[in-house]
């Protein structure tokens, strides 16, 4: 899909314009990538050579650069507090799913014709996870519509309405 592809190099070269090295390595299973930084080298974003789809690594590629913008300290040493990690955490993906799906995109697929969660998964070049884990932080974010413009994006059940003036 050369949609994918196109996000994917983007998302590559923004790694580059901000000087993080993109690597694959075997990581344990159920890690599917991992930032790193210090004052000693360069970033580096690892990637688990086991991801299935090119959406997937557009997911975990934005995931980790919402590390690289958002997150402070060793999240990796054990003398970090899991609750800080988890906020870290957390706070690296809400950049990365407002990075890759925008409000306006929920419009831009509306205008199109995508009226379900698998197509708009598709459209978005993103997993359905990924889709569904960004809705619930914009329910979360701003209740269970945002107005914009002249639509109205529903977060539960998921749709878009265009006022009339």
């Amino acid at each position: 899909m050369i949609k994918t592809l196109d996000k994917k190099e983007a998302l590559l070269n923004e790694c580059k314009e901000l000087g993080i090295n993109v690597v694959s390595n075997t990581l344990p299973d159920n890690v599917k990538g991992l930032y790193y930084s210090d004052s000693e080298t360069e970033p580096v974003i690892t990637l688990n050579p086991s991801i299935d789809t090119q959406s997937e690594l557009c997911c975990v590629i934005a995931e980790e650069l919402g590390h690289y913008h958002t997150s402070c300290g060793n999240l990796l040493s054990g003398d970090t507090d899991r609750i800080v990690v988890l906020q870290q955490e957390s706070r690296a993906r809400r950049w990365a799913y407002e990075k890759l799906i925008p409000l306006e995109k929920f419009i831009e697929a509306y205008n199109i014709g995508i009226r379900n969660s698998y197509e708009l998964s598709q459209f978005l070049d993103v997993t359905e996870e990924f889709l569904e884990e960004c809705i619930c932080n914009y329910k979360g974010k701003y209740g269970i519509y945002k107005v914009l413009g002249k639509y109205i994006i529903y977060f539960e059940p998921l749709g878009v309405l265009r006022s009339f003036d």
